[in-house]
């Protein structure tokens, strides 16, 4: 029994007891009248400590980052105008298979049995209207009451650790308060490792006569395999059998990028010669936890067909399209690393270069390339690195990681904006770690309010803001000259101070030498948060982003 769980446990008692007893130590929201006496609790909690953030938008990203690092994550918003304030955020987890749970709080039952036109509402007495508009972004939901509230609690919660999605609780005000039927035992969590032995046993004998008949073996790894704990496993089958294997942008950092037979990052047509050709020329391709989109394949120009070679997801296993059901991916990597244990090194397992990086001692203007190279040689063991969507993810993705290096984006949902909350929440589910965040000036726009958190707990990350003037990606897209693609110009150095960070450093580069030295001081000034702005020409772009732009281009005009 947890510190503040009893027999008279109010419902949000217990709620913050599950969340407690998984890991869940802060939670994240905006307050509102409605939930203001249920956030007296949360503050009276002794393992949950309440993060206000500035919007509920900051909340939801920041959950979402709280979640990747710690395996689940909460936040609370009140009834309509807050939940629907979140609600991006939450979809942008269910679509990138993050585990968290939104708390609703909302009107009493009694305004609910009138049909009262309460604030906060549409004003028409159905209070259904936000539970059903989160039904299409959430695994499980639920409206609490107080006779079953405890085990509804308990169902969406672990609806959400087995489908690594996010859930949804509509909890009215004076439930919220209500006393909760006593407990019924701890939580039950899902076993990621269980399996059906005979569907097992089945793609073991097809995965062995695929893998016996192919003269080279390579592995793709995505997201999925950190979603549903088979990390260990993939770094077993990708030591055991010596395999030449790649990430794409969605799965960086599940490998060690710093291992011999790593090769680099797979995207299409949009990938390096290299690493093209280790993944589609392979003549057997384990794919593992690869969802294909657009955004991570180059415009879906994947070489390999999907239908082909071996194929390991969170629930299901398969052999050239025959599928095994009721095989989890962490109990399909480890009886493949059985099965490729001893294997000789074939010469497709030869791995590119690493890219280096050699510092300026000119005046050269600041170019992505140059920025790209230097950010990513300056990325150590103990970052967590975030990556917004648009130059700062096409930059950097390509550059390989240390070992024990993290790192964070959102390419499947890709909604901008996105990093500066999640930084919030990666750096607070573990202090260890110092968050990188690399964000572009219009996705900063968004939710820069969210600096002003960061500085209120008086976090220390290092900031790279990337001043180029608009929307890049957009100009690469489409129409450079477009007045859709400029922003309001900002004084980006002054925003910190003006946020109420305390003492922030902040610096500027314009030139390659200005970057070295403000990425050698942000390494060295550990105890202040680091802001720098790196100015490039509105028009420069990534390598990466340039490749995609022109197939997206293409793609585009084969449809008008």
């Amino acid at each position: 029994m947890n510190a503040t769980e009893s027999s008279d446990a109010t419902i949000t008692g217990h709620l913050l007891d599950r969340l407690h007893s998984l890991g869940v130590t802060h939670l994240f929201g905006v307050a509102g009248d409605y939930n203001l006496r249920m956030l007296d609790e949360v503050l009276a909690h002794p393992g949950v400590q309440w993060v206000g953030t500035a919007g509920e938008l900051g909340a939801a990203y920041a959950a979402d980052g709280y979640a990747r690092v710690r395996g689940f994550a909460a936040l609370v918003t009140t009834h309509g105008v807050g939940e629907l304030s979140a609600i991006n955020g939450v979809a942008g987890s269910y679509a990138e298979h993050v585990p968290l749970l939104h708390i609703a709080v909302g009107p009493p039952r009694s305004k609910e049995r009138d049909g009262a036109v309460a604030h906060h509402t549409l004003g028409d007495g159905d209070y259904e209207h936000f539970a059903r508009a989160f039904r299409q972004v959430v695994c499980a939901d639920a409206v609490v009451r107080p006779e079953d509230g405890p085990d509804e609690i308990d169902r969406v919660i672990t609806t959400c650790l087995r489908e690594s999605r996010p859930g949804y609780l509509r909890l009215p005000q004076d439930v919220a308060l209500a006393n909760a039927p006593s407990p019924s035992g701890a939580l039950h969590r899902p076993d990621r490792h269980a399996v059906d032995q005979h569907s097992l046993t089945a793609f073991v004998d097809a995965a062995t006569r695929r893998i016996e008949a192919a003269d080279t073996v390579s592995v793709l790894a995505d997201c999925l395999v950190d979603r549903f704990d088979g990390r260990a496993e993939l770094s077993g089958l990708l030591s055991a059998g010596s395999l030449p294997h790649a990430v794409v942008v969605s799965g960086k950092g599940v490998v060690d990028e710093s291992a011999p037979h790593y090769v680099g990052l797979y995207a299409g047509a949009c990938s390096d010669g290299a690493v093209r050709s280790a993944i589609d020329d392979a003549d057997l391709l384990i794919r593992a936890g690869v969802r294909l989109a657009d955004t991570t394949s180059g415009g879906f120009t994947h070489g390999y067909d999907p239908d082909r070679g071996i194929s390991v997801d969170p629930t299901t296993a398969s052999v050239d399209g025959v599928v095994f059901p009721n095989v989890g991916l962490p109990a399909a990597l480890a009886a493949l690393a059985r099965l490729v244990e001893g294997r000789p090194t074939s010469a497709a397992s030869t791995t590119t270069a690493p890219h280096l990086h050699r510092s300026s001692s000119g005046d050269n203007p600041l170019s992505q390339a140059y920025l790209w190279q230097a950010v990513g040689a300056a990325v150590r063991p103990d970052h967590t690195v975030i990556a917004d969507q648009g130059t700062p993810l096409f930059g950097i993705s390509p550059r390989r990681l240390p070992t024990g290096a993290r790192f964070l984006a959102q390419p499947v949902w890709g909604s901008i904006g996105y990093s500066l909350p999640a930084l919030l929440g990666a750096q607070l589910a573990d202090h260890s770690r110092r968050g990188l965040l690399l964000i572009g000036d219009g996705a900063a726009q968004l939710t820069i309010q969210e600096l002003g958190t960061l500085g209120r707990l008086r976090l220390t990350p290092v900031i790279v803001l990337v001043n180029n003037d608009g929307y890049t990606v957009e100009r690469a897209l489409h129409s450079p000259g477009a007045a859709y693609n400029d922003i309001a110009p900002w004084r980006w150095p002054d925003l910190p101070a003006a946020l109420g960070v305390p003492e922030p450093l902040v610096l500027t580069a314009r030139t390659e030498a200005e970057l070295d030295h403000s990425l050698t001081t942000a390494a060295e000034v550990t105890d202040r948060l680091i802001f720098i702005e790196a100015r490039t020409e509105r028009d420069d772009a990534p390598l990466l982003l340039s490749r995609f732009a022109e197939i997206a281009k293409r793609q585009a005009r084969k449809v008008q």
